[in-house]
């Protein structure tokens, strides 16, 4: 593969996480789903641990109801991901880092940060469309979990 064949590879998998943001944010829970291989893992903390795309629809749906207070349908909080690093590991594979930064929409008068992390991601290409395999969070603030990992190493899963 060349440079510039990486480079845009690379820029498509970045994509994928920038699309989970808006699509988790703007409960639109189908193409979040879709961005995901069907037998994904997903660690989220105290969310547990979610198999398949069907399990992580419908606990997507419950956390975006539990974390919309104010019934708005849409942008409870936004997740903005930055300094988000790829290697690509195969021709079908990658693995990245980026970072999160969880802010709540419906709070006045007080901070709106909710939390700082790490996503740890493997994206797999199937059928030309690299999607999400694996996702964990590492989480920085206010509560401290973090496994760590380098894209191209083999990122751990959890502890």
């Amino acid at each position: 593969m060349t440079d510039l064949e990486a480079l845009v590879e690379t820029e498509k998998i970045k994509k994928v996480r920038v699309l989970y943001s808006h699509y988790f944010d703007s409960n639109d829970l189908d193409r979040l789903a879709d961005l995901f291989t069907d037998d994904c893992v997903c660690e989220f903390g105290v969310h547990g641990i979610w198999v398949g795309r069907t399990q992580l629809r419908k606990n997507y749906e419950a956390v975006h109801s539990d974390l919309d207070k104010l019934r708005t349908g849409s942008y409870p909080y936004l997740h903005v991901t930055t300094n988000h690093w790829v290697e690509l590991t195969g021709p079908d594979s990658a693995e990245g880092r980026c970072y999160l930064i969880d802010w709540v929409t419906q709070v006045a008068n007080v901070s709106p940060l909710l939390l700082l992390g790490v996503y740890d991601d493997e994206y797999r290409k199937i059928d030309g469309v690299w999607k999400i395999h694996r996702t964990r969070i590492d989480f920085i603030w206010p509560d401290r979990h973090v496994v760590g990992g380098t894209p191209g190493s083999r990122i751990p899963a959890k502890a």
